[in-house]
C-alpha cells in the first residue's frame, strides 16, 4: 500500500543550466527518462500546509532534524490524479506516505472543511486531521515547477531536474487555474537538482554525479517560496489566523 513505502536517500542542489546540460550529457547513456515525462517533462503543482506557529517554515531553517511536511501534489493541472502526502525528513533521508483524493475532497480541505476523512481508512487521513484541528495546520503556499525526471532501475535511483520553480501565496482557492498568477523563485538560469536513492547509489552513477557535490547549494522549495511570496502575504510568517 501507499503508507508503507521505506526511507531513501535524499541530495538536493541548487545548479545552474551549464550543471544541468553537462549532468543530462553523462547520464544520458545509462539513465533512462521516466515513462510519465510524455514531453520530456511534466508539470508539479504542491499546496503545501503549515501550522499556526509555521513549524514547517521554521523547522527547516533551524535544522532539526526531523521533521513532517504535509501537502496535496497533482500533476499537469490535472485533477485526474491527486494525492495528499506526508513527506517525512530525517537527516538525508526521507520517507513519504501518500493517499489519493479527488477533486471535491481538495476544495473541501481548501475550504477548511476536514471531517471526511475520519470517514477513510488511512491512517494518513486521520493523521492529517488531527493536524489540521490540534494545530491550526492550513494551506500556506503554491509551487509549481516542470520536472525533468531520469531513472537507473539498480538501487532505484532518481535523478530529476527540476526547472522553472514558481511561487503563489495561497490568495486563492482557484488551485486547479493552469494561469494561476505565480513568481519565479530562483534567480535566471538557476535550477534544482534532486538526487534519490534507496540503499545505495551505484558507483556508476556516483562517478557521473558532479565530484565535489558539497560546493552545490542545498535548497527547500517549500521555504524559498514562503520568503518570495512573503510581501505578497504579510501574515506568511507570523499567525495566519
Amino acid at each position: 500500500m501507499a503508507e508503507k513505502q521505506s526511507f531513501r536517500h535524499e541530495l538536493k542542489y541548487l545548479i545552474n543550466l551549464g550543471d544541468k546540460e553537462l549532468l543530462r550529457y553523462r547520464i544520458k547513456d545509462y539513465m533512462d527518462l521516466d515513462k510519465n515525462a510524455k514531453n520530456g517533462s511534466y508539470k508539479i503543482r504542491s499546496i503545501y500546509f503549515d501550522d499556526y506557529w509555521n513549524r514547517a517554515y521554521t523547522d527547516k531553517l533551524s535544522g532539526v532534524q526531523h521533521r513532517k511536511k504535509y501537502r496535496i501534489r497533482f500533476y499537469d493541472d490535472s485533477d485526474k490524479v491527486i494525492r495528499l502526502e506526508c513527506k517525512i525528513k530525517n537527516a538525508s533521508f526521507i520517507n513519504k506516505i501518500d493517499t489519493p483524493l479527488n477533486r471535491e475532497q481538495t476544495e473541501a480541505l481548501l475550504n477548511g472543511s476536514f471531517d471526511f476523512l475520519l470517514k477513510r481508512e488511512e491512517r494518513l487521513c486521520h493523521e492529517f486531521y488531527y493536524q489540521c484541528v490540534s494545530r491550526v495546520l492550513r494551506p500556506k503556499c503554491i509551487v509549481d515547477y516542470e520536472r525533468e525526471p531520469y531513472i537507473f532501475e539498480d538501487g532505484d535511483v532518481r535523478v530529476t531536474f527540476d526547472n522553472d520553480v514558481r511561487a503563489t501565496a495561497l490568495l486563492t482557492k482557484d488551485v486547479f487555474n493552469p494561469d494561476l498568477p505565480s513568481i519565479y523563485v530562483l534567480e535566471p538560469g538557476k535550477l534544482i537538482l534532486e538526487v534519490k536513492f534507496t540503499e545505495f547509489l551505484p558507483k556508476l552513477i556516483k562517478q557521473l554525479l558532479p565530484a565535489q557535490p558539497t560546493e552545490y547549494q542545498a535548497f527547500s522549495k517549500y521555504t524559498y517560496c514562503c520568503e518570495r511570496t512573503a510581501s505578497f502575504n504579510t501574515e506568511l510568517r507570523s499567525n495566519m489566523y
